[in-house]
């Protein structure tokens, strides 16, 4: 018969006569306690690897760029084409910057987001491609180089609270610059 290897009171020879009929009963208790656990645990072995196939990836992280939505059937009283005075290149420089930063942002590939970017370029904000947000000085930068500049910024959070922010000592890298002349 043999025992189990947690019981080291005893060696193999030495198990009293008086245990040995609890032996035969404690290895049984054993063996069923031990298969039933262990398919408790192959259970448990195959729902964290389910769980594991829905992990994120990095690709999740990405923010799902904003597709034009598809032509919806509106009743005739409802205005069918846009108005003539909001394509109107001077209309941008009357809105406010809230409204420019929805139009830059909700209506992409649209005339209305260049003339909001353009109009947000008037008015010295910058656009960062990396971060793909608007930034303005706030004061002069500390630190200049051929390759960036470092000082305290304005950001407008458009995927947070949809507000501005200040961001200290943020060094803006050139390279991240959209530098495309808006015509």
């Amino acid at each position: 018969m043999q025992r189990p290897k947690c019981f080291a009171l005893f060696q193999d020879n030495e198990v009293p006569d008086a245990f040995s009929d609890l032996m035969a009963t404690f290895m049984k208790a054993k063996h069923q306690f031990s298969a039933k656990h262990d398919g408790v645990r192959s259970l448990q072995r195959q729902m964290v690897d389910l769980s594991l196939q829905g992990i994120p990836s990095l690709l999740d992280q990405e923010r799902p760029k904003a597709a034009p939505k598809a032509q919806v059937n509106t009743p005739g009283y409802y205005p069918q084409t846009a108005l003539p005075v909001i394509e109107h290149p001077g209309m941008a420089a009357h809105l406010d910057l809230d409204t420019l930063f929805f139009a830059f942002y909700y209506q992409p590939s649209t005339y209305q987001q260049y003339l909001a970017a353009k109009e947000l370029n008037r008015q010295s904000w910058r656009f960062h491609k990396k971060y793909l947000t608007w930034f303005q000085r706030y004061e002069e930068p500390s630190d200049i180089t051929d390759d960036y500049e470092q000082g305290t910024y304005i950001y407008f959070d458009y995927e947070g609270a949809w507000c501005q922010r200040k961001k200290s000592e943020f060094r803006f890298e050139y390279q991240f610059l959209e530098d495309t002349e808006l015509a």
